[in-house]
């Protein structure tokens, strides 16, 4: 919903005791959503506490609507695009009408093709279609309960596509349960949906109040209740509705009557469920079966419940008993009364009636179009061995890893090798699926599969594999010095038996080897791997993989000029690659070629490619790296949100926290005593793990927070440590540049010139915009007064054309902070308002409150009203408001032409009105009073006017304005 206009107020809700408040919003979601105004809201809470029910309560108030439902399954969560197909099967008749490549993504999503690939994208894409398209008719609810059980394909489809409803007749209502632990499913997929729809607005249920909570009882149960026992039932319940209900119902006669029983000791949502069991147990033994069959297939089918009881010799009528009892529902689709229901009915069953089940599905479901379905059911009918049945997930796991990622290819992977007769098949197996368990993000349960080898029959080159698998399950876990030792025994055992993968195990042995630097005899471990290289047969042809690890092992054995043109080469190469195994590396080698645009290709390229695929082991990576770029990109906001999802990820998954984006954003916002607390523990944990490009990462981050708030002598301290890593780390030679400055600052030139000098000699090679414009703004630094203004003005050239903001300020602001020492005021005060800008509209907090220290000392800034630091982004000082006389002043000289029908560039219109006002030279203060918005806003406004025109300076915009008739 936007926040900018009102939804149509909901109908009052009825009959939901307690829940007043919690209905209206569910009804105005709905209303609004009646109105064109789409949106989605996630409900959630522990089991029993009411999700359900205000789900009921949103489809009962969206009369007229076309309902959609899915309910997450714990035992369908390896199957790929499950609950999509659930919330999309009515839409299916509308599948013609959607582009020729969404169709066919959707098609081999469901299993109709087999021809096609699932790109999660193209998927999600062709629901929101089939949503625009239903929605054109009537308005669509789209109610997804057991949100924490969901595949995690149809976990990241339904978040995209419930974010980009706003302009639809569509309302999404998730119900997600609040599972003790994090990780609740295979590889922590629970929480791993739970996370993919944080954003959403959510509404979080807690338990009833206490007076609600006695009426309930009251009302619900009619046996005469004693007052002891009523009391303790309420007290611990602890609010929850189900619980309440399901307490009183389970305790029994006696207990009900003076609590003459013996107490349990389950949690409530165990409780609940064997209170559902109890009802279930007295059914008869015809509608437990059909109950047990409809939980087994969480699809809902009708037709297929049918088809499956008739293989059992009974029909639908034996649902009656159930439907009576409240806890099945029959119509278009099969629904249990609560999940915890089916929950119940199916983890209570004995074993061989579970596997009864599944066996009558497997022969109901249709091998043609639900090949995968049925593979699992079968699986989970077999004991024993089976190749046959084996064989059949080893294909659906082929079509797993296309259609839906690591996660459910591992699923099938590992039941496949549990069944498989032959040992040296299983041993394939279990690598394969040990492989696509880590890929997944699962290091403990690929670990497990590796236990479960038998060594005693693997070949050589299956046990180079799973050396080199327990080498990167070690890396995942942790990045410290065990992993470069595993994964170079694994490259030499490779060398003579597969040289492909030799080379690729190489780049992981440097990745390895560059995290955990001076705790890892990092060197060491690089010219062991340069030995085995030497040995390693080279293709004739090399791909992109070999000119990478060919660029690397020259660049840290013999130095920047020589790694140049393979690194080049091999970042062309990847920028339409989707290996996601040496995209990291990738990323690392535009670092250190200092190449932006690549930088900018292959971080986003690594993590949608880790996203979609679902190799949760390096989205966090991938994270990272488009964390650190976006920070640098001035985007601050950004960088955080990407840093948010990597800390989660690596929290399901059981990964560590990469700090790439942390340090760094606490370094630049520049809080020295929250930011600084947070970088000296960062350091200490990293160098408990043994992470010493962490380390590095973390005197890196020191050094700019120094720097920023004028503190020299801590900034040198911090910079020379990072730059004592050059060798092998890439933030050893960025930390340069933050030594040049302190050093200048404290008198020590010499040891600036030195810095300098190590700088040039890693940043002439590339020959980049940024590469060349960091080289001349150190060197303006310590120049002498005739050459430093022309290296001034070329660093801000060069960065100008970059799109590494946080660069371009910092040369904005020594720029005029040398201006100003040279008497120039009046071009200070231009070249520092430009700093104070971009640093204040960023959140560059300390250097922005440099920045107004020097424009103070040029008189340009009038009496600032000092405050403290006060959060992400914001600046350090405001200004105080223009007189009356001031402001009266100022507006006759503001010329407002009418607004051209299509602004250039792309911008807004607010933003042309900006840049006018900017390109008539009034400061942000004078512009937000004209156009009554913060100075802030402006700061924001001119920053976007920035990226759009490729202008980085108030005079190019002044130009772009004049060439684009926007002066009068």
């Amino acid at each position: 919903m936007r926040p900018d206009r009102a939804p149509a107020p909901a109908a009052r809700p009825t009959g939901i005791r307690g829940r007043a408040r919690e209905a209206e919003t569910v009804g105005r979601l709905v209303a609004a959503a009646r109105e064109g105004e789409g949106g989605a809201l996630v409900v959630s809470g522990e089991a029993g506490i009411g999700k359900t029910t205000l789900l009921a309560h949103a489809s009962d108030t969206a009369t007229g609507f076309e309902p959609l439902r899915a309910v997450g399954v714990e035992f369908e969560m390896d199957l790929p695009f499950a609950a999509v197909h659930q919330l999309c099967e009515p839409l299916l008749p509308r599948i013609g009408h959607l582009p020729g490549a969404q169709r066919e993504a959707l098609e081999t999503a469901f299993g109709l093709r087999s021809d096609g690939t699932a790109d999660p994208f193209r998927v999600g894409l062709a629901v929101l279609g089939l949503l625009t398209e239903a929605a054109g008719e009537r308005p669509a609810l789209c109610v997804v309960d057991d949100a924490q059980w969901l595949d995690s394909a149809s976990a990241r489809v339904l978040a995209f596509v419930a974010r980009r409803v706003g302009a639809l007749r569509v309302a999404f209502a998730f119900g997600l349960r609040e599972v003790p632990g994090t990780a609740v499913g295979p590889g922590g997929q629970g929480a791993q949906a739970a996370e993919v729809l944080r954003g959403l607005p959510t509404l979080t249920l807690s338990g009833l109040p206490e007076g609600e909570a006695r009426a309930l009882l009251t009302a619900k149960v009619l046996a005469p209740l004693d007052a002891a026992v009523r009391e303790r039932i309420i007290a611990e319940a602890r609010g929850n509705p189900l619980a309440l209900l399901e307490l009183a119902r389970g305790a029994g006669p006696a207990a009900i009557a003076g609590g003459f029983a013996v107490p349990d000791t389950d949690t409530v949502a165990g409780r609940i469920e064997r209170s559902f069991h109890s009802r279930v147990a007295a059914l008869p033994d015809p509608t437990r079966r059909l109950l047990l069959i409809a939980a087994a297939e969480p699809v809902g089918d009708p037709a297929l419940l049918q088809r499956a009881c008739t293989a059992l010799g009974t029909g639908l009528d034996a649902a009656a008993p159930a439907e009576t009892a409240g806890l099945l529902e029959l119509g278009a689709r099969v629904r249990f009364a609560h999940p915890l229901v089916r929950s119940a009915v199916y983890r209570t069953a004995p074993a061989a009636e579970r596997r009864a089940a599944h066996a009558v599905l497997a022969r109901a479901t249709d091998r043609g179009t639900e090949p995968d379905r049925r593979a699992w059911h079968r699986a989970l009918a077999t004991t024993g061995v089976d190749e046959d049945v084996a064989a059949e997930l080893e294909r659906s796991a082929q079509r797993a890893q296309a259609r839906g990622g690591m996660a459910a290819a591992a699923a099938f992977l590992e039941k496949a090798a549990v069944l498989t007769p032959d040992p040296p098949r299983r041993n394939a197996r279990l690598l394969s699926a040990a492989q696509a368990k880590h890929d997944a993000g699962a290091p403990d349960q690929a670990l497990s599969l590796i236990a479960a080898l038998d060594t005693g029959l693997l070949d050589e080159l299956q046990h180079a594999r799973s050396v080199r698998l327990r080498g990167r399950v070690s890396f995942a876990v942790q990045r410290g010095s065990e992993a470069p030792p595993l994964l170079l025994e694994a490259a030499r055992l490779l060398s003579p038996l597969d040289a492909s993968l030799a080379r690729e195990t190489l780049l992981e042995v440097l990745w390895a080897a560059a995290w955990a630097g001076r705790f890892g005899q990092a060197e060491t471990v690089v010219r062991a791997a340069e030995e085995v290289l030497a040995r390693t047969p080279r293709p004739s042809s090399p791909a992109a993989s070999d000119l990478l690890l060919d660029g690397l092992v020259k660049l840290f054995t013999q130095g920047l000029p020589a790694a140049v043109p393979d690194i080049r080469a091999a970042l062309g190469a990847y920028r339409g690659s989707d290996d996601i195994r040496a995209l990291p590396l990738a990323c690392r080698a535009a670092w250190a070629v200092w190449d932006d645009e690549a930088l900018e290709t292959l971080s986003v390229r690594l993590t949608a490619t880790a996203r979609d695929s679902g190799a949760l082991a390096v989205l966090p990576v991938g994270l990272n790296f488009e964390a650190w770029l976006r920070l640098h990109q001035g985007r601050f906001e950004e960088s955080a949100a990407l840093i948010r999802e990597a800390d989660a990820v690596a929290e399901a998954t059981g990964a560590p926290r990469t700090t790439y984006g942390t340090a760094f954003l606490a370094g630049w916002r520049g809080d020295p005593h929250r930011d600084g607390q947070l970088l000296e523990h960062g350091a200490r944990e990293a160098a408990t793990r043994g992470e010493a490009t962490a380390v590095t990462i973390t005197e890196l981050a020191a050094a700019v927070l120094h720097n920023g708030g004028g503190r020299y002598g801590a900034a040198l301290t911090a910079a020379l440590k990072a730059a004592r890593q050059i060798r092998i780390s890439a933030f050893g030679v960025m930390a340069l540049p933050e030594v040049v400055e302190a050093a200048v600052r404290l008198g020590r030139r010499e040891e600036a010139a030195a810095a300098v000098d190590e700088l040039a000699a890693r940043t002439l090679p590339c020959g980049s915009d940024w590469a060349l414009g960091i080289t001349a703004a150190t060197r303006a630094l310590i120049a002498d007064d005739a050459a430093a203004e022309d290296l001034h003005r070329e660093a801000i050239e060069r960065l100008g054309r970059t799109r590494m903001r946080t660069y371009l300020a910092r040369a904005h602001l020594v720029y005029g902070e040398w201006l100003r020492r040279q008497r120039r005021r009046v071009d200070a005060r231009a070249q520092l308002l430009t700093a104070y800008e971009l640093l204040s509209a960023m959140g560059a907090a300390a250097f922005a409150a440099r920045a107004e220290s020097e424009l103070r000392a040029t008189g340009g800034f009038r009496g600032p009203v000092e405050r403290p630091y006060s959060g992400h982004g914001a600046a350090v000082a405001v200004l105080e408001p223009l007189t009356a006389r001031e402001a009266q002043a100022v507006r006759p000289a503001v010329h407002r032409p009418e607004e051209p029908a299509e602004p250039p560039a792309g911008l807004s219109q607010r933003e042309v009105q900006v840049l006018r006002l900017a390109a008539q030279g009034l400061s942000n203060r004078e512009i937000g009073i004209q156009l009554s918005i913060s100075a802030r806003t402006v700061g924001h406004h001119l920053a976007h006017i920035y990226d759009k025109t490729g202008r980085r300076t108030r005079t190019g915009v002044t130009r772009f304005a004049m060439e684009h008739g926007l002066l009068p």
